[in-house]
């Protein structure tokens, strides 16, 4: 039945079928998290769940998870779908699929999707999936992250496209080993998986409770109704920006100990062309793509960090009513990049280390409405860092993956946000116990930075020092940001200061190290010492708020000296 044909239901019934929807998402989000056995999901809750209907359009999302991992799933969808077309493949009822590859709409390889379609009796009516980040996939070093010296996208680790793990209800055993002999910590990642598979089927099967309780033509009509309403409220708020094109343009470190220039201090240009109530983002001159993978998928990573950053300006939830997270939001929104461009890589290019560049293109988003929405922006934020953690115990491997936090900028009537996952993440920090009772590694320092904050009206946020200390030999990679350029102040605020990476500080060992390392071997006692870098400042510092000041100088915050 087309769009045209449904009938169209009352706003109180949509708005139960829309609520019901998004219930289903957020328990499959407890339920995976609950299953979960690595901390990275079980803790910080890097995984998505979403609903979508059998065009693969989100109806719904989990609110307890990250917009980087339930943000993509519909391109999950178009990259499997497009699979299934090049090898004569298609959905059967009782079809469980795996699905990784970052030029198939994947947002990077080890955000591993598992989509389950939801069949009434023949026809196909919408799909239930779950991505999450996985410790270990079969990369050239042990983790997930950090692998920055892979030099395609065939060395960061197992590819999964479009791969049936359970056929009409029969488990692929076949398929299942491949993955157990392609990670170093197989327990732990295909569990990760299988509790994956389950929050999935959980999905599949309210969403067939809701359609037998309203009837499927009520569900469908209420999903339009729902999706339109979605895009209407973001056309509403598009439309009060003077058409115009508004420019902005952020940094990458690139590699800061490469040899060759075109590696490092890497431009993001940004350009927002408003007309009426359609908004385009061209990322025209952007760096060109590289041979480590600091690329970003542009289905997937590129596209998530546009819509996200501008959903989160245009209907900011302290201003506006609730607008359900569904594809009617990406309606109003066209994104182009060059292709070749770091924004935009041609296969197979490694684009493992793509979230630093993204959290950089959302930055750049914000700052370019600075001048039609200053009410609404924040200045420059600071970047986040990844290390991957990981050695031996007793004859098996172990992995760590910590987020060491940003901060944001000054915002209009409100000092930036210290120590937080910053733009388009939104992990949770995981406690220290965790750390030390699951791993070899001791916690030895975690704090606020005392200085560093961009001074401003409204000064910036404070990143943290995160210091840890191997208890037996082992190793780490890292991959972060914002240690080259200082987050930019906005409206006459100042920079704030850059991030730092340590290795055995205050000792004769003491070595400063780059944004970026690829595996490095680790002795015991050694301390590897994370600085996240400290916001921008918003507004002139002269007119800051004399209570404020004094605030700061009790707290021992200081801002940075010029």
């Amino acid at each position: 039945m087309s769009t045209t044909e449904r009938p169209r239901v009352d706003p109180v019934t949509a708005a139960v079928i829309g609520g019901a929807l998004t219930s289903i998402a957020v328990e499959m989000g407890h339920r995976l998290a609950r299953m979960s056995y690595s901390s990275i999901i079980r803790e910080s809750e890097d995984f998505g769940c979403a609903i979508c209907d059998a065009e693969g359009r989100q109806l719904c999302e989990s609110t307890q998870s990250t917009p980087l991992q339930s943000g993509p799933i519909p391109g999950y969808l178009r990259g499997i779908n497009r699979r299934f077309a090049e090898v004569g493949d298609t959905w059967r009822p009782g079809d469980v699929v795996v699905h990784n590859h970052p030029f198939y709409g994947a947002s990077h390889q080890p955000d591993v999707g598992f989509a389950v379609p939801i069949f009434l009796g023949e026809e196909l009516i919408g799909f239930s999936m779950t991505t999450a980040h996985h410790l270990d996939l079969g990369a050239l070093t042990p983790g997930s992250c950090g692998i920055v010296d892979a030099t395609d996208a065939f060395a960061e680790g197992l590819l999964l496209n479009a791969v049936k793990v359970e056929e009409e209800g029969r488990r692929n055993e076949s398929a299942w080993r491949i993955i157990a002999d392609n990670t170093r910590l197989p327990a732990l990642v295909v569990g990760d998986m299988e509790a994956q598979v389950v929050a999935a089927k959980l999905g599949a099967e309210r969403m067939l409770d809701l359609v037998q309780r309203h009837g499927l033509e009520r569900v469908q009509a209420a999903s339009e109704q729902l999706m339109d309403q979605s895009e209407r409220a973001l056309r509403a708020e598009i439309e009060k920006l003077p058409d115009g094109r508004y420019e902005a343009e952020g940094t990458m470190d690139g590699f800061l100990d490469h040899p060759d220039p075109a590696y490092r201090n890497l431009p993001v240009k940004v350009a927002i062309t408003v007309s009426g109530s359609d908004l385009h983002v061209d990322l025209a001159g952007t760096a060109d793509q590289v041979d480590l993978p600091i690329n970003m998928p542009f289905e997937g990573t590129v596209d998530i960090a546009v819509c996200l950053t501008l959903r989160a300006i245009l209907l900011d939830s302290e201003r506006h009513d609730d607008v359900i997270s569904n594809q009617g939001l990406f309606r109003p929104i066209t994104i182009s990049a060059p292709l070749g461009c770091v924004a935009n890589p041609r296969f197979p290019a490694p684009t493992i280390a793509r979230f630093c560049g993204g959290n950089i293109i959302a930055d750049t988003v914000m700052r370019a409405l600075a001048p039609v929405m200053p009410d609404a922006v924040a200045a420059g934020v600071g970047n986040l860092k990844v290390v991957a953690y990981s050695g031996a115990v007793d004859g098996g491997a172990w992995v760590y993956m910590d987020i060491v936090e940003g901060s944001y900028g000054g915002r209009h009537g409100k000092d930036g946000l210290d120590a937080v996952d910053t733009l388009y993440a939104n992990t949770r920090n995981n406690p220290i116990e965790d750390i030390e009772s699951h791993y070899p590694l001791r916690v030895t320092r975690y704090e606020l930075t005392e200085q560093g904050a961009g001074a401003g009206r409204w000064r910036g946020g404070l990143g943290s020092i995160r210091d840890i200390q191997f208890l037996a030999e082992g190793g780490f990679s890292l991959e972060g940001d914002g240690n080259l350029v200082a987050p930019p102040g906005l409206f006459g605020g100042e920079p704030g200061a850059p991030g730092a990476v340590i290795l055995n500080p205050g000792t004769e060992q003491e070595t400063p190290l780059p944004s970026k390392i690829p595996y490095r071997k680790a002795r015991a006692g050694d301390v590897l010492r994370l600085v996240g870098p400290c916001g921008g400042g918003y507004g002139d510092p002269s007119e800051r708020d004399p209570e404020a000041i004094a605030r700061d100088t009790r707290d021992g915050v200081g801002t940075v000296a010029r």
